[in-house]
């Protein structure tokens, strides 16, 4: 007879000290870098991606970004002028919601202002964002920019894109070699949220219309105890 599988036991006792290290050693971090830097300040990340917040860290090397956790960001922060760790600080804890993170620097707040107005990439679309535009393919020959260049300008789809377009929801089918629609076929509407097979095709027609930004929120500066 074979064996009787045994019950794995799992401590929750490690698991809860594990996550409360873990919280204690960002806080020290974040009260570490309020003690070293000059400024604070609070920024929002519309449409997240890592590759270009990579870019940022390393832009700002010599400074630090903490993202995340903003419940304990506020903590150690302060909620309230009773509770908070520089005079005033506080006052960034209304900011802390949503995808939001603290840059902490020596940099003037001009300098700060002018970097994240500046950089803005554009990337493509993923499924549970709002559509920013409405895209709609032309009927005839489907194009591989779907109708954004001019034929002239453009190539059509290879044939071999058919089966998947038709699995997307396009209402494509195959003449002569070629794809092609009988109708315009509305991909997505500006202010729609995009579902995964919206997304990909998007992607598939080089529609890049996700912007990737930073808003900064708030910042405080240490020298005057005050938002600034």
């Amino acid at each position: 007879m074979p064996r009787s599988a045994r019950n794995k036991v799992i401590s929750l006792t490690k698991t809860e000290k594990k996550g409360r290290e873990n919280k204690e050693q960002i806080a020290e971090e974040l009260r570490a870098s309020m003690d070293q830097y000059s400024y604070i300040y609070v920024l929002n990340v519309q449409n997240m991606r890592n590759l270009f917040l990579k870019e940022i860290r390393q832009a700002w090397k010599g400074s630090r970004i903490i993202f995340g956790r903003t419940k304990l960001m506020q903590k150690v922060l302060g909620k309230q002028a009773e509770d908070e760790y520089l005079e005033n600080s506080h006052l960034l804890s209304q900011f802390l919601k949503g995808d939001v993170g603290l840059l902490f620097t020596d940099e003037e707040p001009q300098v700060v202002k002018d970097y994240f107005e500046s950089y803005v990439k554009t990337d493509f679309a993923r499924s549970g964002l709002e559509a920013p535009l409405t895209f709609t393919v032309p009927e005839g020959v489907v194009y591989s920019t779907g109708g954004q260049q001019s034929i002239e300008d453009d190539v059509p789809l290879t044939h071999s894109m058919e089966s998947t377009l038709r699995q997307l929801g396009m209402p494509t089918r195959l003449d002569k070699g070629r794809i092609v629609l009988g109708v315009p076929y509305t991909v997505c509407k500006q202010g729609q949220t995009l579902d995964s097979k919206q997304a990909r095709l998007l992607k598939q027609f080089g529609v890049a219309c996700s912007e990737f930004k930073v808003n900064i929120l708030g910042a405080y500066s240490k020298k005057d105890a005050a938002l600034v």
